[in-house]
């Protein structure tokens, strides 16, 4: 049967001390990166919304212009219809069959200038409409513009720093192996609660590398001795003594 290794104090605090370096080094590159990655991102998502925009207004306009279509067949056939029913007026027999047909060429003219107004509002609407997709394009070219430079930026820092990145992630899984489970697990929630991504700091002036509130000489004694596990009773991160950090490098 497999045995677990135990590690002594001492060890699991190396093996966690390592681990930050490493994880500060990915850390500093992702500084360098800044926020490129997620600008980059929502562009891309305010590109891909406009593009739908776009493509939703050139619909409307399509819809009102097939609609206009439809009007100006409708006036041809009300001019058709009137003219046919002015012929019939040089055939009537008596005054009720010209009143008749006269409220027939009557009702074809209104709806001839129902028709003209209908296609008139429509293309005052679809003036306003083409406004629109006018600056939707500028905005959408705009975007992309910008969105290339900002793709160009962040390409030239992956380029400088993928190898680098590479290499730090694969020794960062390979030192995550070699850290107790449980102090890991501890290791990894800190990191999570700050920014900096700091979770094992030194002493400075006295003081905790990480929140900087001050370390009682008793308790910087005990984080010398390296018996157990000190934690910062301000921020909670793990505190080690400079000669250790000094020795431990990546």
């Amino acid at each position: 049967m497999a045995t677990v290794k135990e590690y002594n104090v001492e060890e699991k605090l190396v093996s966690v001390l390592r681990l930050q370096k490493i994880d500060s080094k990915l850390d500093e590159i992702q500084i360098l990166k800044g926020e490129l990655p997620i600008e980059v991102r929502d562009l891309e998502d305010e590109i891909e919304g406009l593009n739908h925009r776009l493509a939703h207004i050139e619909d409307e306009i399509k819809g009102i212009q097939d609609f206009v279509a439809a009007k100006k067949n409708a006036i041809k056939d009300a001019e058709a219809l009137a003219k046919k029913y002015e012929k019939q007026q040089d055939n009537v027999k008596n005054s009720r069959e010209f009143e008749a047909i006269s409220k027939e060429i009557e009702m074809q003219q209104l709806e001839i200038k129902l028709a003209e107004k209908h296609i008139r509002d429509a293309n005052d609407d679809i003036k306003e409409k083409s406004r629109s997709l006018e600056v939707a394009k500028r905005t959408i070219s705009d975007k992309e513009t910008n969105l290339k430079h900002k793709k160009g930026e962040l390409e030239k820092i992956i380029s400088e720093t993928e190898k680098e990145e590479n290499g730090f992630e694969k020794q960062s899984e390979e030192a995550r192996e070699k850290v107790d489970p449980r102090l890991l697990a501890a290791y990894e929630k800190i990191r999570k609660n700050y920014r900096n991504g700091l979770a094992v700091v030194t002493v400075v002036r006295d003081s905790c590398g990480g929140c900087f509130n001050a370390i009682p000489p008793q308790r910087q004694a005990e984080i010398r001795q390296r018996k157990k596990i000190i934690v910062c009773e301000h921020c909670g991160r793990i505190v080690v003594d400079n000669d250790l950090d000094a020795t431990v490098t990546i």
